[in-house]
């Protein structure tokens, strides 16, 4: 079955990466442009597959492009898509003709240091900033209208965050 059979109709086809470090918490960034102490500024790295794109390829590119990160292991996976709708304010300004996102998830161990990560590594950043935060923090930070989306990944790579996190003896 091709992953794409079952994108839901009318939604834009995107993968996310949670990233999670030696002590289990996830990488997240701070958007460009929005206050980093302001809720809703935060979210983890994502974005639209290329035509025809293997979604965990494309979470691997979409990493690198927003972050520089490259040492990771694939750790797990979610079935299927997670879908959001687009606000009304949003709607039909940026992707005009999607009425929201459906997104795959990875979930990936970060192998590399501190000194891997560059929010410039593609260009003009999308990241200002970024930290390491308890998964379960995660939903908190994210625009309303993507937190069931999140919800869900706190759900499903709980448990992953926590064997990565204690792996160390």
């Amino acid at each position: 079955m091709n992953v794409y059979d079952d994108l839901p109709e009318g939604y834009r086809p995107c993968a996310g990466a949670a990233v999670f470090n030696q002590d289990g918490n996830v990488f997240v960034g701070c958007r460009v442009g929005l206050d980093p102490e302001s809720d809703h500024a935060w979210q983890m790295p994502q974005g639209g597959l290329d035509k025809g794109e293997d979604p965990e390829q494309a979470a691997r590119r979409e990493l690198l492009e927003e972050t520089g990160i490259r040492s990771v292991t694939l750790l797990s996976s979610l079935d299927g898509w997670l879908v959001y709708d687009f606000p009304p304010e949003i709607l039909g300004k940026r992707f005009k003709k999607y009425k929201g996102q459906a997104q795959r998830w990875y979930a990936y161990g970060f192998n590399g240091n501190a000194d891997e990560i560059d929010l410039s590594y593609h260009g003009e950043p999308e990241f200002q900033q970024w930290d390491w935060v308890p998964l379960n923090r995660v939903p908190a930070l994210i625009v309303p209208f993507k937190r069931n989306v999140y919800e869900s990944i706190v759900t499903a790579f709980k448990p992953v965050a926590a064997r990565w996190g204690g792996r160390r003896g």
